[in-house]
């Protein structure tokens, strides 16, 4: 079946504007262009139009989306499998969250009781859990299972206090990097640096014990593993690249 730009518009709730800016950067091109000028899509482009709403809803950019959308390896199939997978994450998160907020009211009502572990329980299970099902298979070979279970102690392990510094640094990095990309930093310059010492102290909060050996690895797999690279780059593209060059400059030197 076919549909007039029009029609698709009305079908998948985006406006025609949006479809054309899509054809104008080379993300979604019509079937073709009829004499008058009027774009038409078929069931391939139906198919890829979705795909970009799926990809937009976990927060992709529309540079990221091309990318992966184009790569001559991208299927269909594997990727409704990962947008399954991210939205039942999505949803047992929001479980243990909602169950949160009611043991919460529960006891600022006088009718339960919680501990201040039990508060930031849902948020760390969460670190936990996305952890071992993105990088666990990868991190578990080349770190082991004693290293890797004891990082995840760690966590569920941490206090208020910690949590949140924990959850700040992995926010400030990914934010210097992606203004570092953006302003063209250099590896080896300062801010390259500073960045490297809050990275390094993110780490030390989970990991049984830090080492710049283990530290340069860990480098090596933000840019050869697309999952690791995307975790940096889902925003600004090119910042796992530089966080591995100025790892690689600055670790044996801080």
């Amino acid at each position: 079946m076919e549909y007039s730009i029009r029609e698709l518009s009305e079908l998948a709730g985006v406006s025609a504007r949006t479809l054309r800016y899509y054809d104008g950067i080379g993300l979604l091109k019509p079937l073709y262009v009829n004499e008058a000028g009027y774009r038409y899509y078929g069931e391939n482009e139906v198919a890829l139009l979705q795909q970009i709403l799926f990809y937009r809803e976990r927060g992709f950019d529309l540079k990221r989306i091309r990318q992966i959308m184009y790569q001559d390896d991208f299927d269909i199939m594997s990727a409704l499998e990962e947008h399954l997978l991210e939205l039942e994450e999505r949803r047992e998160h929001m479980d243990a969250l909602i169950r949160t907020v009611r043991q919460t009211i529960l006891q600022v009502k006088g009718e339960g009781r919680m501990s201040d572990a039990e508060r930031f329980e849902a948020f760390k299970e969460r670190i936990v859990r996305e952890n071992e099902e993105k990088y666990g298979e990868e991190i578990r070979e080349k770190y082991g299972d004693d290293e890797i279970d004891e990082a995840h102690r760690k966590i569920l392990n941490m206090s208020e206090a910690d949590y949140e510094r924990f959850q700040s640094l992995g926010e400030e990095i990914k934010k210097r990097l992606q203004e570092g990309v953006t302003a063209g930093i250099r590896p080896d310059g300062e801010e390259a640096k500073r960045i490297v010492i809050l990275h390094k102290e993110w780490l030390g909060r989970t990991w049984k014990q830090y080492t710049k050996e283990a530290h340069k690895g860990i480098a090596t797999m933000y840019i050869a593993d697309e999952r690791f690279k995307l975790y940096y780059d889902q925003e600004v593209s090119g910042c796992a690249k530089l966080l591995e060059k100025a790892i690689r400059y600055w670790v044996d030197k801080i």
